[in-house]
């Protein structure tokens, strides 16, 4: 059983769903007692977010820069960064390191072409809604993303950083974000992405009535198909 090194702590309510479904799904193939070999940094969140408002990417590149060589000297055979937004700077993280990272862009594209689908809408913070690293990552595969208006996007950031990072599911918030998926559907768009690893924490399969891409529990059996492999 390979190691797994995750980046986490972006939230930790999200990094301890990833933790869940490595160890749920290698007990699941092998049974017993058998959990996964797993090596964890978990980074300061309050740190991150302050520098994600200052625009300060260069520190956080460092910063994630640093726990991947961690990963790599504790022995971890695999790379993980356990959150949507920070994949806008997975190459430079990835390049610091000769281990190999699995890109959460990447894993969301084959479940979403095996369902055989080709417009998809997109949920997540606002810098994984609006800028281009994941919806050009998609688009090299032929997957087309649409996203809410304006609003919906402020709606969006406000839910997951002010209630889901927090450990806070209101029902209200889930209706708002199911209408949202409701209007990402009259764009077009043949299912959705939750592009934000704390919005399976609060929107269900089906929820306004498209498929759902859960990027959390995806990342996350990639990370155990490797292990396991």
């Amino acid at each position: 059983m390979k190691k797994i090194g995750l980046i986490g702590g972006m939230s930790w309510e999200s990094t301890a769903l990833y933790y869940q479904h490595i160890n749920r799904e290698v007990a699941k193939r092998h049974g017993g007692l058998r959990s996964a070999r797993v090596h964890l940094i978990s980074l300061d969140f309050q740190e991150i977010a302050d520098l994600q408002k200052q625009g300060d990417w260069l520190r956080m590149t460092e910063i994630l820069q640093t726990a991947a060589r961690q990963l790599e000297s504790s022995g971890a055979e695999v790379l993980l960064i356990c959150t949507n937004t920070m994949h806008r700077i997975a190459q430079e993280v990835q390049s610091v390191t000769a281990l190999p990272l699995l890109h959460i862009a990447d894993v969301t594209a084959d479940a979403i072409l095996a369902a055989g689908l080709h417009k998809v809408g997109l949920l997540g913070t606002r810098f994984t809604m609006e800028q281009a690293f994941m919806r050009d990552r998609l688009a090299a595969r032929g997957i087309a993303c649409v996203v809410p208006d304006e609003p919906g996007r402020i709606e969006v950031h406000r839910v997951i950083f002010e209630e889901l990072c927090q450990g806070v599911v209101k029902e209200d918030s889930r209706q708002k974000l199911a209408a949202l998926v409701r209007d990402l559907a009259a764009q077009g768009a043949q299912g959705v992405i939750l592009g934000c690893t704390e919005l399976t924490m609060i929107l269900q399969p089906g929820d306004g009535g498209l498929p759902s891409f859960d990027t959390t529990a995806l990342h996350a059996m990639a990370a155990v198909d490797f292990s396991l492999s």
